[in-house]
């Protein structure tokens, strides 16, 4: 049998011996206005400049045409260790060679803010330290002898334009590289060559020599001039990082590690000058391998709120909190004004998909997507998380803005005209509209927090005709959306399980000590998992309007962790907990699914919703276990 037979005859595995390095593989850098993915060979694999939803200029992880910009021990392509700076998003490799040691500093740098930033002009308040608009590498050989190789080759606009290279000055320490409209410089000590579309230095490092290179899109080019102010740039990013996070609070528990570096990947994916959240950095990574489930989560979904609220205010990080619900505030209504389920990082309401069929997508999963097409979809439960976000942050800060009291009321009337109607759910799907459970769960919740915001603001009949919406929506639930065993079902026209029907726990539907949740907790944790680990649906009970297996999902994961300690199964949660924190990857990142059979991350990396769902998880856990010790 052929290689091509097999692949027609047999679902392609996550672990397929691919030029793609594993999705769990890859360092995460952040300045809070775009982000980058290092692969293990020292290779940036993933960047858009200058923010998160901009076209790549490396784009290697989608196609291994598409860019990249290497530092690297020239022939070596395995480090001995990568790790961050602790505290930080920070990248520090260690590479052995037959002649030497080398160790290479990695930062998209941040510092002191000295100026109006014009290439992503803020709307939120500037905080003291912002971008510089750079991503800064450093190499110091520790060692014997190493020669090291920079190889820059940029591919514009998703990679469909090369880079065409000139150098600056004439000592060969600079060069710009252009295309598709945008100029980036490339600035070293070492001596550059120009090939083609790619830049390239060689140089022999001796123990105790240091060497540095820089790329900028800061206006000017401005850069480091030599590798003392680069190290300087990366100390200040350093000590940035470990401020912000000393500001958190971490119990002292052993699940503090995690927490913290979810902390950190989540401040990563914050777009600073909006204050919104990127539900990850990348788009198109697949969800089943070799598939067509790939989307692009460079946008800030509208649900995420209250889940990334509630982790910021437990993390005691409420500027960061106050900034998201700000960015909230500011997007506009459709036109009967309801929110969107999801927005641009600028408040776009825009997202028109498209392809780009040029691209063979990671390890041949195709198509890759730039937007997203369920932007205009209709789901319930976008009333809920913003009005649950509203009363988070009116409980945290003890007022409710004047700004915010008309969302409520819009999102209140929309959940009241709405809740009876079917719609494509929290999962999105691309199917025929059903009567979904977790959609009307949501309802619930938005016209109980809602009446719970009436009551703080003195609004009496307000406040009581929410409250009988809320109830109503609530026997309308127990009524049309229980099995025959007490089991709370995907949509009402099905006894199929969906982990989104979690949520009753999460958001206090019903008690902990309530029998019906506890069944549905239990029937998803026996019935809907592989080797544990929690699907969002069995695909073949679900119109998706897609074909393939998933994975299962990190998220419903965590969110089944925190669920069983809500219901009284407290062993049962720590038992999940360690198991999903031993499968993080091995820079203790989440991607979006994890395929049990390979052990291999599936979907976009980092994922947001799974950091945040971790830090839930471990709140839940943590916070009885310390009630128990007083």
């Amino acid at each position: 049998m052929t290689s091509a037979e097999q692949t027609t005859d047999r679902p392609q595995s996550a672990a397929a011996p691919s030029p793609f390095p594993p999705i769990a593989s890859y360092a995460f850098l952040s300045d809070c206005h775009t982000g980058a993915l290092v692969a293990p060979d020292g290779a940036v694999d993933w960047l858009c400049v200058p923010r998160f939803d901009s076209p790549s200029v490396f784009g290697s992880l989608l196609d291994r045409q598409a860019g990249f910009f290497r530092l690297a021990p020239f022939g070596i392509n395995h480090p001995t260790a990568v790790a961050y700076e602790p505290g930080t998003n920070v990248l520090e490799t260690t590479w052995k060679t037959p002649s030497g040691w080398i160790v290479v500093r990695d930062a998209l740098t941040m510092g002191p803010r000295e100026h109006e930033d014009t290439i992503t002009p803020h709307t939120r308040p500037p905080a003291d330290d912002d971008a510089d608009h750079m991503l800064i590498r450093t190499v110091e050989c520790l060692e014997g002898n190493v020669e090291v190789e920079i190889v820059c080759e940029p591919a514009f606009d998703y990679g469909r334009e090369p880079a065409t290279w000139a150098l600056v000055g004439d000592d060969r320490h600079a060069a710009d590289a252009s295309g598709a409209d945008q100029t980036i410089r490339l600035v070293t000590d070492l001596a550059l060559g120009i090939e083609e579309n790619r830049a390239r230095a060689r140089h022999t490092l001796q123990a105790g020599d240091r060497a540095y290179c820089a790329l900028s899109w800061e206006e000017g080019g401005a850069a480091p001039q030599d590798v003392d102010e680069a190290t300087a740039r990366i100390n200040a990013t350093t000590r940035f990082w470990r401020r912000w996070l000393g500001r958190a609070r971490i119990p002292d528990h052993r699940f503090r590690d995690p927490i913290q570096r979810s902390a950190l990947a989540i401040k990563g994916l914050t777009y600073m000058p909006t204050g919104a959240t990127v539900a990850a950095l990348t788009t198109s990574l697949p969800e089943t391998p070799g598939g067509e489930r790939n989307w692009d989560y460079r946008y800030t979904w509208i649900r995420d709120t209250t889940f990334t609220l509630q982790a910021l205010h437990y993390l005691n990080l409420d500027w960061e909190a106050d900034e998201f619900m700000q960015f909230v505030a500011d997007v506009e209504t459709t036109e009967d004004g309801s929110l969107q389920i999801m927005y641009g990082i600028d408040g776009r309401r825009d997202l028109t998909e498209t392809t780009r069929d040029d691209l063979t997508g990671y390890a041949g999963a195709s198509p890759v997507r730039v937007g997203n097409g369920a932007f205009d979809q209709r789901q319930n439960d976008v009333f809920g998380a913003a009005l649950d976000s509203i009363l988070l942050d009116t409980n945290r800060s003890g007022r409710l803005p004047r700004r915010l009291w008309p969302i409520v009321q819009t999102q209140a009337e929309c959940a009241t005209r709405v809740w009876k109607e079917p719609d494509q759910g929290i999962w999105e799907a691309r199917g025929k509209p059903q009567h979904y459970v977790s959609s009307k769960l949501m309802c619930w919740v938005a016209l109980d927090r809602a009446a719970k915001l009436g009551e703080i603001r003195g609004d009496t009949e307000s406040q009581q005709k929410w409250a009988a919406v809320a109830e109503e929506i609530k026997q309308d639930i127990l009524e049309n959306g229980v099995d025959d065993r007490g089991v709370l079902r995907q949509h009402y026209g099905t006894d199929a399980l969906d982990a989104s029907t979690l949520l009753a726990a999460l958001f206090g539907f019903l008690p902990g000590d309530d029998e019906r949740l506890k069944a549905s907790v239990m029937a998803i944790s026996n019935e809907l998992t592989e080797d544990g680990f929690v699907l969002r649906y069995k695909t073949g009970e679900t119109d998706d309007g897609l074909s393939g297996k998933e994975g299962t999902f990190l998220i419903c994961s965590f969110w089944l962790v925190s669920a069983l300690a809500i219901v009284g199964e407290l062993q049962m949660a720590r038992d999940l907990m360690e198991r999903l924190l031993r499968v993080g990857s091995p820079l203790g990142l989440y991607a979006e699914e994890f395929d049990a059979g390979t052990g291999r991350h599936l979907g976009n990396f980092p994922q947001a919703f799974s950091h945040l769902a971790l830090i839930e998880a471990g709140a839940r856990i943590i916070v009885p276990e310390m009630l128990a010790q007083t």
